[in-house]
């Protein structure tokens, strides 16, 4: 199934733009955010594919291809002609014919596929396109940083090449070489998942044929080592091949000089050579079949879709110098957003556990059992953050669990103001105590007046207009809405009446109670005596003591527990 509904419906988002003025790169948070943090797609693990390389070389024009592909499989889920019909104009990411370049920055296509296999697992599957590289307008470190993007963000990267495999396009990949050495030795996991040299225009068949057979004889030949090649040339091509799980290769022939000299091309397949639509059947399922779909990892752990904001925040934000960063600077940056969206994730074990026990549509708890929740929860989520792998070492997480900690103590905070909120006594309590004073000084105003002690009797009316009178100013206030800061002050007044005054008397009564009534259960269930019953219970004091004492004596124990 797919996020959206139709190629028609759906669109390109630019969720990389940049400030051509001043060669700056900007993340379109909102953009970006509105579709990968989708309720049914943000916990998915991200299978995302990329497709990068020189300007003019028909990398939107083939992606609208994987795009045809994609929506016949999750949306017509119809794989019969999957490619179209031969007069359909192909639409999706924009492209044009012509030698001036049409994309910018990054985009990615607003429909993201859902895939659920037989086993549980679900992914979603995200198509980027990427600005080309080596236009007239962009300087190096701009192409750089739109290569390095994709790369450091793709599961899998396709470099699309024009009809060879060439020393400067391995260059290309060196600063990912650097960065995947650091990151080897820093984790121990390989950086990349896959990279796939995708040759276009391959005009040598009869060296190696069309597709993957032979694109991965021609990648074979361009990345042996042999001892006459230059050291920086022996060095790059071990480090790529560490880099990456897995390098493949796909030759492409020539799509026709219909498509490459017809101003008024629009995609159609029968203006495109047989052997070039060929090529596109066998080479999407290679990518984007079920089977084959790769899931982006970083140190090992499989990425979630709602993971990706912070991964482009980090990234970009080592980009906004002028200088092109450092790989160890990529590296930290990694560590950085991997760090941060395990606290993220943490953060979510510890607010859905309270959530639970004391969210908007639980009832009130009592403050103690909502205390060990808390701690409960807590561990939870620090146990989640210390045993997810992260990179940057002990010592750079001990940063990131300390904001954990910290989230989480502030956040007890809110919850318990929030269960406080839902306790109906505790609302209650300032009426509650001044209608209680107000009858509890009538009743001694009655009682004075017939002792004929009249002082006592006036003093205790005064005390119980005063009661009534605020009630009335509190009533108004909480309906009114206003003259809040008297309202506090009347709730602060009757609290404290509470605490110091009526709360030790309600104790003293409720703790008697709850013993005369224990007492008399006991006896009517078995048979004893009052007198004997508080003895075994230890209720009475006296007996209590004495029992204790004489049991201490006989088991040769000390007097004094």
């Amino acid at each position: 199934m797919s996020s959206g509904g139709s190629i028609l419906t759906a669109e390109a988002i630019q969720i990389v733009k940049v400030n051509e003025e001043a060669h700056t790169f900007r993340l379109s948070d909102e953009d970006l955010t509105k579709f990968i943090l989708q309720d049914n797609v943000k916990n998915r693990d991200v299978v995302i594919v990329s497709v990068a390389g020189a300007f003019r070389k028909g990398k939107s024009f083939l992606l609208d291809f994987f795009l045809r592909y994609m929506y016949a499989r999750y949306v017509h889920q119809n794989m019969d002609g999957w490619l179209g019909q031969d007069d359909d104009p192909l639409t999706g990411f924009s492209w044009r014919g012509g030698s001036d370049r049409v994309t910018t920055g990054i985009y990615m296509w607003s429909d993201i596929f859902l895939h659920d296999y037989p086993n549980g697992r679900k992914v979603a599957i995200i198509l980027l396109d990427t600005q080309g590289t080596f236009d007239s307008l962009s300087t190096v470190k701009d192409c750089a940083t739109v290569f390095a993007l994709s790369t450091m963000l793709s599961s899998v990267q396709i470099y699309n090449l024009s009809q060879n495999i060439q020393e400067d396009d391995l260059q290309h990949l060196q600063l990912f070489t650097e960065y995947g050495r650091l990151a080897l030795a820093d984790t121990g996991k390989t950086p990349f998942q896959k990279l796939m040299f995708l040759v276009r225009d391959w005009s040598f068949p009869y060296e190696a044929e069309y597709g993957s057979d032979g694109g991965n004889t021609i990648l074979k030949k361009r990345l042996e080592i042999h001892d006459k090649q230059h050291p920086d040339h022996q060095s790059l091509r071990r480090h790529i091949q560490a880099c990456f799980n897995e390098i493949s290769c796909f030759l492409m022939p020539h799509p026709g000089l219909n498509v490459a000299t017809n101003p008024t091309f629009n995609g159609n397949l029968q203006d495109i050579t047989p052997e070039f639509k060929q090529s596109l059947i066998d080479l999407i399922p290679l990518v984007m079949a079920p089977e084959n779909l790769i899931v982006k990892e970083i140190n090992g752990q499989k990425v979630k879709a709602r993971d990706l904001v912070q991964y482009f925040k980090s990234y970009l934000n080592i980009f906004k110098s002028e200088d092109m960063p450092e790989p160890k600077t990529m590296l930290l940056a990694t560590a950085e957003a991997n760090n941060l969206n395990a606290v993220a994730a943490a953060k979510d074990i510890y607010s859905q556990h309270m959530d639970d026990i004391c969210g908007g549509k639980s009832p009130y708890q009592k403050p103690q059992y909502l205390e060990v929740e808390h701690v409960r929860a807590r561990e939870k989520a620090v146990y989640h953050f210390v045993s997810k792998r992260k990179m940057g070492g002990e010592e750079f997480s001990e940063i990131y669990k300390q904001q954990l900690v910290d989230f989480v103590e502030d956040a007890f905070i809110n919850y318990k103001e929030q269960n406080e909120s839902k306790n109906i006594f505790k609302a209650a309590q300032t009426p509650g105590v001044f209608l209680a004073v107000a009858l509890i000084t009538y009743i001694m105003s009655g009682i004075f007046a017939l002792l004929a002690l009249e002082t006592f009797c006036n003093f205790m009316t005064l005390i119980m207009a005063i009661n009534i009178i605020a009630l009335c100013i509190w009533s108004y206030i909480r309906y009114s809405g206003e003259f809040v800061d008297v309202g506090m002050k009347l709730d602060s007044f009757a609290e404290n009446i509470w605490e110091y005054c009526l709360k030790p008397f309600y104790e003293i009564f409720l703790e008697r109670r709850v013993k005369e009534v224990t007492t008399q259960a006991v006896s009517a269930a078995t048979g004893l005596s009052r007198e004997n019953v508080e003895t075994a219970m230890g209720l009475n004091r006296t007996d209590s003591g004495s029992s204790v004492t004489k049991r201490n004596a006989h088991n040769g124990k000390p007097k004094n527990l």
